[in-house]
């Protein structure tokens, strides 16, 4: 719960930055009712959230996202925070993070591709974390950002926030805009959904950075387009199951459903897969629902690959001698098609933006279709790093 006793009356950082009245309004509390997914005609009032509106000859301008509503900034943000990593990966694409202060638990920011892109790198370690046993309105006032990425909706839901809390954040410290994208499993989620790329544009319009955001866009519509030009027909398609369970030994496996369309699945949709799941009648896992399954159960699923996650933090070589090596070693386990055959992989990130999902994209392909893309193992590249650094750093 928030604690409601910070003693703060007075805005901190107010006559540096302002925000519009639509803030305190019907905007950020309400939250918005419509939904869209990434498949369906737009509606007009989708359309017209896909644009900055300049609001004054003061170089104001307002960003519009479920559930905050409409957002007017009086000038650029600098100091910004985040709970969710895929939300701070949208900000290192735009060449922000040397003003990214905090996120919710940096243990769970996977920084490590960024290594691979030449001059970009974030030090998760220096970043402030916001939850401590919840989220304390005071860490925000430490902090002073100009701006929250955080769905305002998620602070009331998973954090046990209130609308004055926020309606007090907002006013003395700065505002939250923000939306959970990554699973689309909460029974609470009522407003709309956005993809990854439709999250990344509103991050984009909020610092300004638009045409930034096109140009990364352009380069990852051109890197799926040639990934999908050289996948096998569907039928020659492996069945995939997702799953985690972060021991080196697993003994019993929670799974995901690939119908579910979050972020957190992205490259598995762009690849195609044929999920396990799908004639069964396992539940994607969720908050609400934590049912794992043993070896029992995925002999009976036999699906022809077996993702894992939790191991991200492994390369693929140390992903064989330890979560492979064991299951190929296990009585039970060692039946299963994919554990025969070496086809038990990492199975990526939960939490990813535009800059982490080009190396999932290119580790999910090159696992599922070695022979295309080359081992996963081999040092295969199928995308120009260097254009990602220059486009971060906007040398386009």
């Amino acid at each position: 719960m928030a604690d409601n006793s910070s003693g703060h009356e007075a805005p901190t950082r107010r006559k540096y930055m302002k925000f519009g009245g639509a803030v305190l309004g019907g905007g950020l509390l309400a939250g918005c009712a419509g939904q869209s997914d990434s498949g369906s005609t737009p509606t007009e009032t989708e359309i017209s959230e896909s644009t900055t509106t300049s609001t004054s000859e003061d170089d104001s301008y307002t960003v519009s996202m479920a559930p905050a509503g409409e957002i007017t900034f009086d000038s650029i943000p600098e100091k910004w925070a985040t709970y969710y990593p895929g939300y701070a990966d949208m900000g290192v694409a735009l060449g922000l993070s040397d003003d990214l202060t905090g996120v919710g638990q940096p243990s769970e920011y996977y920084t490590e591709f960024y290594d691979a892109v030449p001059g970009v790198s974030v030090d998760s370690d220096s970043l402030t974390a916001l939850w401590a046993n919840g989220i304390d309105k005071e860490i925000f006032y430490e902090l002073e950002n100009d701006v929250h990425l955080i769905s305002p909706e998620n602070m009331k839901r998973s954090f046990d926030w209130s609308d004055e809390d926020l309606a007090e954040i907002t006013e003395n410290v700065g505002p939250f805009i923000g939306n959970r994208i990554y699973r689309r499993s909460d029974e609470w989620h009522d407003h709309r959904y956005y993809t990854m790329y439709e999250a990344f544009e509103k991050v984009a319009q909020v610092f300004q950075k638009e045409d930034q955001y096109q140009t990364f866009k352009e380069f990852h519509d051109e890197f799926i387009a040639d990934i999908q030009s050289q996948l096998p027909a569907e039928s020659d398609r492996p069945s995939v199951l997702l799953t985690y369970e972060a021991s080196d030994e697993p003994e019993t496996f929670s799974p995901y459903r690939l119908d579910d369309r979050g972020t957190n699945k992205k490259q598995w949709h762009d690849l195609g897969v044929t999920d396990a799941l799908a004639n069964t009648s396992v539940e994607q896992l969720s908050a609400e629902n934590r049912s794992e399954l043993d070896f029992e159960n995925l002999l009976t699923i036999d699906p022809e690959v077996l993702l894992i996650r939790g191991h991200e933090e492994k390369s693929a070589s140390e992903f064989e001698e330890t979560v492979l090596a064991s299951l190929q070693d296990h009585t039970v386990a060692s039946e299963l098609t994919a554990v025969q055959n070496g086809r038990v992989y990492r199975g990526g990130l939960l939490w990813q933006g535009p800059v982490q999902n080009l190396f999932l994209t290119e580790q999910a392909a090159q696992q599922l279709y070695p022979d295309i893309f080359g081992e996963v193992t081999a040092d295969e590249k199928l995308f120009d790093r260097q254009r990602v650094a220059d486009i971060i750093n906007g040398n386009t």
